[in-house]
């Protein structure tokens, strides 16, 4: 069971195109990381994406990159904004995970107009990234973010700053929001273009959860039938060059993981209008 590779942008990294989103272990044991790190290993990702931000998930981490070091592409996030903070969190990363460098350090959740001029400002966050690649901490540097509005703020950022990767939404139903649609082929032109990793996020997203109840450690509601899920990951692969940042859940890492592993080509548009009106799919960002 083996998931295909692509460059990583202009990395040179050939990463496996569904990335570990290591936001899942944020509230789990050492036991369960420890078991979900088998999964990984099962399935020969080698790439894994992880936030300063995401609860206990680095620490989580620290085992498994002392176990297999050099085994993987490992990427972290920043949510700071000014430089001296992104600074200081940088480093406390390295020492959660046990590491000397990160391959990436991403700007994380970059939307907010304000909090964007901040960090890609002289003394923003931009500074530090900038600095910690020049001291061997950091190999790359990335942006991330969330919303309606971040295709189109990622152009901005291209235009601001050349960044080795960007990371936002992509699933069937967001992209039939026009707008949003059309500022993504635009980003996903340029990233072409210029060789800038494009990294996705909410692939097998459903809708809001709402008040009903529910035991899934997801913000939002994903899908969780094997057969819907084979879907909603095949065609997200189906754009080329694009990588799948896996689920924020441990039980539902494997369903994703075996549908990456069996992919050949993507469903039509009937099919994932069919998906979308069977589960009552609902857009997460409007």
């Amino acid at each position: 069971m083996t998931i295909e590779t692509a460059e990583f942008g202009r990395s040179g990294h050939a990463s496996t195109r569904v990335i570990f989103g290591a936001a899942a272990l944020a509230e789990v044991p050492q036991r369960v990381a420890d078991e979900t790190f088998d999964v990984l290993l099962e399935y020969g990702v080698n790439h894994i994406d992880v936030a300063a931000g995401y609860g206990e998930a680095e620490v989580r981490l620290k085992p498994l990159l002392a176990r297999e070091p050099e085994r993987f592409f490992l990427a972290t996030k920043t949510g700071e904004r000014r430089a001296t903070a992104a600074r200081e969190e940088l480093h406390r990363s390295l020492e959660r995970m046990g590491v000397d460098h990160v391959d990436l350090l991403q700007l994380h959740n970059l939307a907010d107009p304000i909090e964007w001029d901040i960090a890609l400002s002289p003394g923003g966050a931009i500074e530090a990234a900038i600095e910690a690649r020049s001291q061997g901490l950091v190999r790359h540097i990335g942006v991330t973010g969330h919303g309606t509005q971040i295709a189109a703020t990622h152009r901005r950022s291209l235009e601001r700053f050349d960044f080795d990767s960007v990371l936002l939404p992509y699933n069937y139903v967001t992209m039939r929001n026009p707008y949003y649609a059309d500022n993504f082929e635009a980003l996903y032109a340029t990233c072409q273009e210029r060789r800038v990793a494009v990294q996705t996020i909410k692939s097998i997203a459903l809708r809001h959860w709402r008040d009903r109840p529910h035991s899934r450690s997801t913000w939002y509601e994903p899908l969780q039938q094997k057969d819907d899920i084979d879907l909603a990951v095949w065609w997200a692969l189906s754009r080329p060059g694009v990588f799948v940042n896996s689920v924020g859940d441990v039980g539902l890492l494997p369903r994703v993981l075996d549908a990456a592993s069996r992919y050949t080509t993507g469903p039509d548009d009937a099919t994932m209008n069919a998906l979308a009106e069977r589960s009552a799919a609902e857009p997460l960002f409007v």
